[in-house]
C-alpha cells in the first residue's frame, strides 16, 4: 500500500503554483497583496506574455519578467517552494537569466512653464509701466 503525503510534506514538490505566491516566496515583492497587484495592473510578464490575473500558473522552467523598484527583472523558476523562508532559501527558487535593466516607471519630466513664461513672469516687458491703484479712503 502506498502512502500518501499531505500537500505540504516536506518530501512532496508541487508542480505548480499561483504567480502571486511564488513571487512572495522567492523574495521578489515584499507582500504577496503587492505581488497580486502587479499582476493584475499587467507589470508582470510570464513565458513573454501579459499577466492579468495573480493566480496564474507557474511551473519549474517558466520565465518571469517584473519589475522591483527601477528595475526589470528577468528570472527562470527553478523550484517553486513551499514557504517565505530566508533570503537564502528564496534565492535557490530562480535563477537570474539577464542583467536587470531599467525601466520607465515615471514618465519624462516636463517643465510646467517653458523658457518663454519663466522670463515672462520674472520681469516686465519693455514699455509696461507699474501702475499704482489709488484707493480712495473712507
Amino acid at each position: 500500500m502506498t502512502a500518501i503525503l499531505p500537500q505540504n510534506a516536506p518530501g512532496r514538490e508541487r508542480a505548480k503554483t499561483r504567480l502571486d505566491q511564488w513571487l512572495w516566496f522567492a523574495r521578489l515583492t515584499k507582500s504577496r497583496s503587492l505581488a497580486a497587484r502587479l499582476c493584475a495592473a499587467g507589470a508582470v510578464a510570464l513565458n513573454g506574455s501579459m499577466v492579468t490575473k495573480p493566480n496564474q500558473t507557474v511551473r519549474v522552467g517558466d520565465f518571469i519578467v517584473v519589475p522591483q523598484g527601477s528595475l526589470r527583472r528577468t528570472v527562470q523558476v527553478l523550484a517553486l517552494g513551499n514557504r517565505r523562508g530566508p533570503a537564502s532559501e528564496a534565492r535557490m527558487l530562480y535563477q537570474e537569466t539577464a542583467a536587470a535593466q531599467l525601466c520607465d516607471v515615471a514618465p519624462d519630466w516636463v517643465p510646467l512653464l517653458d523658457e518663454n513664461d519663466a522670463a515672462d513672469r520674472l520681469s516686465p516687458a519693455p514699455g509696461d509701466a507699474l501702475q499704482s491703484v489709488i484707493v480712495p479712503s473712507r
